[in-house]
């Protein structure tokens, strides 16, 4: 895989998430969405393969249906160029998030362990 993807929709606190295997295509990834003032995106080699922006809260889109649903698909379109084989790759990634949900989380406090109510630390 290559890239980064970066998202500002992620349950239930909507912070902004970005994963990826190029910390510069991270960074791009999230300044990008930052300035699209919320929104999804997709960034390999520097460069922002696909977007939408969604600048209502972080999380709605004030575009037609058509737009949207478009701009959706190049997303997915982008992350499976980059190498992912999940079929909703950004939907997956908003759900990484929701800390109520067992298993690995990402909050704000770092990565979470649920079942067992402790942070995982993030080097071994």
């Amino acid at each position: 895989g290559r890239g980064a993807l970066a998202s500002t929709v992620a349950h239930d606190a909507h912070e902004l998430v970005v994963v990826g295997v190029d910390e510069r295509d991270m960074a791009t990834a999230a300044s990008h969405v930052s300035r699209l003032g919320g929104g999804l995106a997709a960034v390999a080699g520097g460069r922002v393969l696909a977007d939408l922006p969604l600048p209502v809260a972080g999380l709605m889109s004030s575009d037609p249906a058509e737009v949207v649903a478009e701009r959706s698909r190049r997303l997915e379109e982008a992350a499976r160029e980059l190498g992912t084989s999940l079929p909703r790759p950004f939907s997956t990634l908003s759900f990484l998030c929701l800390s109520v949900i067992p298993e690995l989380r990402i909050t704000v406090k770092g990565l979470v362990d649920v079942g067992a109510f402790r942070l995982v630390p993030l080097a071994v």
